[in-house]
């Protein structure tokens, strides 16, 4: 059978053992499980709860799209070992220990298979939010301290201890989960 007849017919089920027929009304209870708090940030961002499932729908599409991979042994020692000599280095420029702390998550979701290639944050976030619901306002929180750019220099170290507490969570989740394969990336 087709893969994507296959997926297609996937979410089809889902929708429909949801409550949802695939057309019309979205399966919001199938939504709620899958994204979490995602969900309810994304219904309360939106024009109304029909466009936040309706993005949420088109968010589970390209994730199914992706041929996610996982890590090896070998990229997960490397990126544990530049994790620890970024926070070694937070005493001394936390500017740039942030910034590249943003960085490493970025090569981890790319090593993942995430697109990441001239992504902003926001897409980042949007693609990590159907496998990851749990850490994504983490990641959205830290990019948002690190673009922090007010108030005294305590106030900028601040903004950037939480960023690097953030991402910290959002790369150690990245690390210890295998992604989903779809039957994309089989």
């Amino acid at each position: 059978m087709d893969h994507r007849r296959s997926r297609h017919r996937d979410r089809s089920d889902r929708r429909a053992s949801a409550g949802g027929t695939g057309r019309g009304r979205t399966s919001a209870p199938h939504l709620q499980d899958r994204f979490g708090p995602e969900y309810d940030r994304t219904v309360e961002s939106a024009r109304n709860r029909h466009a936040a499932e309706e993005e949420l729908l088109e968010r589970e599409k390209a994730h199914d799209e992706l041929e996610l991979r996982p890590l090896s042994d070998a990229a997960r020692s490397r990126f544990t070992t530049e994790w620890e000599d970024v926070q070694r280095r937070f005493v001394d420029d936390p500017e740039t220990a942030a910034t590249q702390a943003e960085r490493i998550v970025r090569r981890v979701m790319t090593e993942l298979g995430y697109p990441t290639d001239d992504a902003d944050s926001t897409h980042l976030a949007d693609s990590i939010s159907v496998e990851h619901p749990g850490v994504v306002d983490r990641y959205r929180n830290g990019c948002e301290s690190l673009e922090t750019r007010s108030g005294s220099n305590e106030d900028r170290t601040e903004a950037l201890r939480r960023a690097m507490v953030d991402f910290r969570s959002v790369f150690e989740t990245l690390l210890e989960t295998e992604p989903q394969l779809t039957s994309h990336s089989r």
